[in-house]
């Protein structure tokens, strides 16, 4: 079994950096691609993040277990959706039910008067990242979601007010899935409690091979 750990937006793989540590103290092995390594040679957008990301799963002959962040977890939805016989089982954290448009362009508004080194720590040139914001707007979940028939764990930090009720949401329409609420931990959970978050992705692995 493959276990894939896929960041969210505005993180890179440094971002599971601490939740990797604490999966090898139990012997827990996963990789950690960088999404915006793996869609450089096209323009960034998330058709092509979605292609480029869907091909690098398909490179492993095993099954996966899937564990995706906000933006990893919309990807997440896409790949168990479009290749259902590959995931084994899914941890979707943080990932919006209904991609929130309202938030989605105030965010825009915002990385236009970023600076571009912010960016640059990411490996996502600024206006790439402006890009791929504008390409995600039109995306919708709650068609999708049903589909998936896997075992899943849907996570949220506690503080994570914008993204509980979409979690809760996930947990009613996704046959199989559990629900669970990470305390001090915001929207970037794998950052503000890694230590909670691996045992709690170690414990749904460990009973769900």
């Amino acid at each position: 079994m493959v276990n894939i750990l896929v960041h969210g937006l505005g993180q890179d793989e440094t971002s599971w950096n601490e939740v990797i540590n604490q999966l090898k103290n139990s012997k827990i092995n996963a990789e950690t691609p960088n999404l915006f390594s793996i869609v450089k040679n096209y323009q960034v957008n998330y058709q092509n993040m979605y292609k480029t990301f869907a091909d690098y799963c398909n490179n492993f002959n095993e099954k996966i277990n899937l564990v995706g962040l906000s933006l990893g977890g919309i990807l997440a939805i896409d790949y168990i959706v479009e290749f259902p016989e590959k995931v084994n089982s899914v941890i979707l954290i943080g990932t919006p039910y209904e991609i929130p448009k309202t938030i989605f362009t105030l965010q825009n508004i915002i990385y236009k008067f970023m600076p571009k080194r912010i960016f640059e720590k990411i490996g996502c040139p600024k206006k790439d990242m402006i890009r791929l914001l504008k390409s995600m707007s039109e995306l919708s979940t709650p068609e999708k979601a049903p589909n998936i028939k896997c075992n899943a764990l849907l996570i949220c930090g506690e503080k994570d007010n914008i993204n509980i009720k979409s979690a809760k949401q996930l947990n009613k329409v996704i046959q199989n899935s559990k629900f669970k609420i990470i305390e001090g931990a915001g929207h970037e959970v794998n950052i503000d409690n890694p230590k909670e978050l691996a045992y709690t992705i170690y414990d749904f692995w460990k009973n769900n091979q």
